[in-house]
């Protein structure tokens, strides 16, 4: 589940890569400008991301699709160590796949330049500029998941909120980082382009970042408001973590 769903967005990506940005692209015509580009990129993730969240797969096993995600809620102790570490090697097998799959269908409009791959490096502003903004973006996206998914309220909405998150950092940082705050979905375009330039910074800045954020949710809510490790969780499906979701409903 967290193979198939980490597989569809780093498919996603590169589809949307390569139409935006690769010179054979039919868009070429429209002559969109960086922003233009990174707006419609930001969309079509988020929209990618809030399908596989919410579908069948994603709500039975919490939608993670992030290491930096899985390893956070091991901190937190919502995931079992070795469930972690089957989410984790899930999640980079799936965006290998993914990236597979494309190269089938997109052939060399995704390998060559200008997309290569829809690799992540860090952009003109420098590599401290790409870790600063890649260690944000995380703890600001963690965070929203942690407020979300714990809020009585909020909880419905967190796909909402995470697809929100992925059009904003797509919109603004895209241009610094290559944005990315998955170490999964960098690997995975890095190991078929081939260029390893600053990847320290896209397996170190997300789950500090993330981990960052939980620490301040837990100074500021207590441990006992971590409920469970989905990102969305419906009360239907399944819940393979040490649940307390249940207990959300009595809290005010």
């Amino acid at each position: 589940m967290e193979f198939s769903g980490t597989g569809a967005l780093m498919l996603c990506i590169c589809l949307f890569g390569t139409l935006l940005y690769s010179n054979a692209s039919p868009l070429t015509r429209f002559a969109l400008s960086r922003p233009e580009n990174a707006a419609i990129m930001g969309m079509g993730v988020a929209g990618t991301t809030l399908l596989v969240v919410r579908s069948p797969f994603g709500r039975r096993s919490g939608a993670h699709y992030n290491p930096a995600i899985t390893l956070t809620y091991l901190w937190l102790g919502r995931i079992h160590r070795w469930d972690a570490v089957s989410y984790v090697a899930a999640q980079f097998s799936g965006a290998l796949c993914g990236v597979f799959i494309a190269r089938q269908i997109l052939g060399i409009s995704l390998s060559s330049d200008p997309v290569h791959y829809v690799v992540t490096v860090p952009g003109s502003y420098g590599r401290e500029a790409a870790f600063t903004s890649e260690f944000l973006l995380s703890a600001l996206l963690m965070g929203v998941v942690l407020f979300a998914t714990n809020h009585r309220t909020l909880a419905r909405f967190s796909p909402l909120l995470v697809a929100a998150v992925t059009v904003f950092y797509f919109a603004i940082c895209s241009s610094i980082s290559g944005f990315s705050v998955n170490p999964a979905r960098t690997f995975s375009s890095a190991l078929f382009a081939s260029i390893w330039w600053g990847i320290w910074i896209y397996f170190i800045a997300p789950c500090l970042g993330m981990l960052a954020a939980a620490g301040a949710y837990i100074r500021a809510f207590g441990p006992s408001r971590v409920y469970c490790a989905k990102v969305f969780h419906d009360l239907h499906s399944t819940c393979p973590f040490p649940c307390r979701f249940a207990h959300l409903e009595h809290e005010r």
